[in-house]
């Protein structure tokens, strides 16, 4: 009996499975982030609950189990391959939209429908709203083929307007402000002419006029976009007195901080949102410019690898994914830190990985977590 053997077919360079390893250095900078935002969370908290005679470790402690879930989400977003988050995304969208219609109708919490209340955990869809936009935007650019046309444009429009309306109504003009950076980034990226990038600078311009010219903007939210331009605002009438106290608490850490729990303006509650929002003049207060200075290279760090896995992306989808992952912590990172240092106007967007917060944390980490899982399944092909 004669032996044969079965003719194989080359495989081709660009068919090869890469062994999936983790991008190290984004995961050194995802843990030293989550793990000085507990640090940061903590000091900026503990003196002000004890001062009302609450529990000090009662916001660590949920900071803590947000943090931990945190991880695990991104640990398993790590693990989706490009073609099963290809086949998700259209029901994470609409369960996006579903979730945004529902906090509308559901019980205010600090006068405003941002949250879903979930036992003991207040849910904010918003948050992973964020998530649901990049992915369907990243859908819908992997489709048009590098030939980005008019009618792609006006799609991938009216996917972004639907949630950003809805979060307008909540009302969350910070998060609004989000999806429309997203939309832009996303779509000049994916092939936007200069033509058609100038038409919708200037449509994204007459939407803001009209806004303010039918009143649809709240008082306090004209005066948040408008205080930080006044250097003459009255400080305790208008938001400019946050950000004049959170300057003040910045400036006084000087170039080595005071030291953790030293800070004056945090330990005086002079800071409102210290924990959440306002976060980062903990980090200025009490590590200074050094401490500020890290956490800046923390962010540069990890956007840098989270644009060398789009780089290195099998798949146009997984590409454009990753692009919307460091769009979106970009635009959290420079209006948190500008807003504190008064060169941005204050719209409540936490800074990723370091403001308390349990759904940001975690709608974060998952959007990380797809960035990460780009970069183990890269392409074997360098450049």
């Amino acid at each position: 009996m004669a032996l044969t053997a079965r003719r194989m077919e080359p495989v081709t360079i660009l068919q090869r499975e890469r062994p999936m390893r983790p991008d190290i250095l984004l995961v050194l900078a995802y843990f030293a982030l989550a793990a000085l935002g507990i640090i940061m969370v903590y000091s900026a908290s503990a003196p002000r609950l004890e001062a009302f005679g609450e529990d000090p470790s009662s916001l660590i402690r949920r900071h803590l189990a947000f943090v931990g879930i945190g991880v695990v989400a991104f640990v398993l977003s790590s693990a989706i391959p490009g073609r099963t988050l290809r086949t998700m995304t259209p029901a994470v969208y609409i369960g996006s939209i579903v979730t945004l219609v529902a906090v509308l109708f559901a019980p205010k919490l600090a006068g405003v429908n941002r949250w879903i209340q979930i036992g003991d955990f207040q849910f904010q869809p918003s948050e992973f709203a964020k998530v649901a936009v990049i992915l369907v935007l990243a859908l819908l650019l992997a489709g048009a083929h590098d030939r980005l046309r008019l009618g792609h444009i006006a799609r991938g429009i009216a996917l972004v307007t639907v949630p950003a309306a809805l979060t307008f109504f909540q009302p969350d003009l910070g998060t609004m402000l989000v999806f429309s950076f997203i939309a832009i980034a996303m779509l000049f990226v994916g092939g936007t002419t200069w033509r058609q990038f100038a038409f919708l600078l200037v449509a994204a311009i007459v939407i803001a006029v009209a806004l303010f010219q039918v009143g649809a903007l709240r008082e306090y939210q004209l005066t948040r976009l408008t205080a930080f331009l006044d250097p003459t605002a009255d400080l305790d009438a208008t938001a400019l007195y946050n950000q004049r106290q959170s300057e003040i608490a910045i400036g006084s850490g000087g170039f080595l901080g005071k030291g953790l729990f030293e800070g004056t303006q945090t330990n005086l509650s002079f800071v409102p949102a210290q924990a959440t929002d306002f976060i980062f003049t903990a980090v200025g207060e009490q590590l200074g410019f050094i401490g500020g200075a890290i956490v800046i290279a923390l962010y540069s760090l990890l956007v840098w690898r989270i644009l060398a896995a789009a780089a290195a992306g099998r798949e146009a989808f997984t590409r454009f994914v990753a692009v919307g992952v460091a769009t979106v912590i970009v635009f959290h990172v420079f209006v948190n830190i500008g807003m504190t240092m008064r060169l941005m106007p204050v719209t409540g967007l936490p800074l990723p990985f370091i403001s308390a917060g349990g759904s940001a944390f975690i709608a974060m980490s998952i959007a990380l977590g797809l960035a990460h899982s780009v970069w183990m399944r890269r392409s074997p092909v360098p450049e």
